[in-house]
């Protein structure tokens, strides 16, 4: 690429002119609110100012409330439970957030990507233990890191089609308890000993074992089209879009910052304790970690050796952890007596190349959202934007703000335009609130829609990339006061 990608890097910048890290942290986890009574005036003129995105004869649909279990660190507090706990924990934390009648409930769609074998639909399975009827459908789907954002745009079309007036939707993820498998030929060996019927058949099966049948086969952590693994193309975007390792840690620095800030102001409303069976009562993300750049800058690369800048201090970690929001025709909600917090406007899923743009989902998918809205990157109050990586971050950045990529990969006349920093991520992300890959889409949409009404704006955009290629953008309104 002979563009010029180099943006000047407004967090390198900070850096390079405060005298030490912990300074900088606190100055920058400040700054979106620093000036938070201009921005809320501003944001109130707004949103008087601006149109809805109510479409006539078209239901409007509301997210009433939405919760989530801590997220943890895989291997910590949660390693010994199964995903439908957690799922379960998430679904009695919406239902005594928002204390709506069980019998209420339409239907109820959980996202979740590896899956537990023996609760394959895990999203019925958590709803029998959270004590819903048997009577309600609930099924399970998959779209890796945007898995709850289906689950949630699913609920979007159930209800918009007059099919459901309430539905929960959610996910789960369980990193500390990965199915792991009997080699193919062990499998083979097992099914076919099972088929035999004499000792002579069975003894001949068993004659054919070999040692190397007993090596196990784990989780694939690798692009089945590609063979790449989503950290190694982190790497290579990276190096593509001329990000330094520098900014990278930067970067990660700002989201643990602004997440611990978040954390102690008590802003992250959408966490509800879990007492964990033989175990304390969890009450917080364990994964918030403020460090320094110099801590930072002494972990080795991750995926490429020796020279790659993708490390696991700037990069999400495996997480555990469930969401649950509660989605409702907007009539059915005010006829129960509640106040929403926000509507779930127009949504756009995209796929493209997998092995040169897999991380690459927000950059395509926010202008045909924006677009398909009639919104422009003005309109957005808040952005909330999926975490991987750092560096897959600040390349969809400089790929938004970018005329040649625009031209040259998007078909596009123009840039799609850069999100304000003072306006993104403000209470942190994925790289420091944690990662479950099937839940993450729920916290993205509670996220926007808390700070919006924190911050008196009206739009959110949501986006998130995925493995395969895939991405997922959504508008979300505030509801109004």
């Amino acid at each position: 690429m002979n563009q010029n990608f180099r943006m000047t890097s407004l967090l390198t910048y900070t850096l390079k002119n405060l005298p030490n890290t912990s300074k900088w942290a606190l100055r920058f986890c400040m700054r979106p609110l620093s000036s938070s009574s201009q921005l809320q005036a501003a944001a109130a003129s707004q949103t008087k100012s601006k149109k809805t995105l109510a479409k006539p004869n078209i239901r409007n649909i509301v997210v009433v409330d939405g919760v989530r279990t801590p997220f943890l660190l895989s291997g910590t507090s949660y390693k010994d439970l199964m995903p439908h706990d957690l799922a379960r924990a998430a679904l009695s934390g919406l239902l005594h957030r928002t204390s709506v009648p069980k019998d209420v409930v339409d239907y109820i769609i959980f996202g979740t990507v590896i899956q537990e074998v023996k609760t394959s639909n895990v999203a019925r399975e958590a709803a029998l233990g959270a004590g819903f009827s048997d009577k309600t459908p609930a099924h399970t789907v998959t779209m890796a890191c945007i898995s709850s954002n289906q689950a949630m745009t699913t609920a979007v079309g159930l209800i918009a089609s007059g099919q459901c007036d309430v539905v929960v939707a959610g996910g789960v993820e369980l990193m500390s308890d990965i199915p792991i498998r009997h080699s193919r030929k062990m499998r083979k060996m097992m099914l076919d000993l099972n088929k035999a019927k004499t000792l002579a058949q069975r003894l001949s099966i068993i004659s054919k074992f070999r040692l190397n049948f007993l090596s196990p086969e784990l989780p694939a952590v690798s692009e089945f089209s590609t063979s790449e693994t989503m950290g190694h193309s982190a790497d290579r975007l990276a190096a593509a879009f001329a990000i330094s390792r520098e900014e990278q840690d930067e970067y990660a620095l700002r989201s643990h910052s602004l997440a611990k800030k978040a954390q102690d102001e008590g802003l992250l409303s959408d966490v509800v304790p879990f007492k964990v069976p033989g175990r304390d009562t969890v009450t917080q993300d364990n994964g918030i970690r403020p460090s320094s750049l110099d801590q930072m800058a002494k972990l080795k690369p991750a995926f490429i050796k020796p020279y790659g800048t993708v490390t696991a201090a700037n990069s999400s970690f495996l997480t555990d952890g469930a969401s649950a929001v509660l989605i409702m025709a907007e009539e059915k909600a005010l006829a129960m007596g509640y106040k929403p917090k926000a509507y779930l406007r127009d949504f756009m899923y995209v796929s493209q190349d997998p092995k040169d743009q897999l991380l690459l989902g927000p950059t395509y998918a926010t202008p045909k959202v924006l677009e398909k809205a009639g919104l422009t990157m003005n309109d957005i109050d808040v952005f909330e934007f999926h975490e991987a990586f750092s560096g897959q971050i600040l390349a969809n950045l400089k790929a938004m703000d970018s005329d040649w990529f625009a031209q040259n990969y998007m078909g596009r006349k123009a840039k799609v335009g850069l999100p304000p920093l003072e306006k993104f991520n403000n209470w942190g992300g994925s790289l420091s609130l944690g990662h479950p890959f099937g839940a993450t889409g729920c916290r993205l949409v509670m996220a926007a829609a808390n700070r919006l009404r924190k911050e008196g704006g009206q739009y959110g955009l949501v986006a998130a990339c995925a493995a395969g290629g895939q991405g997922h953008a959504m508008i979300v309104e505030a509801y109004p006061k």
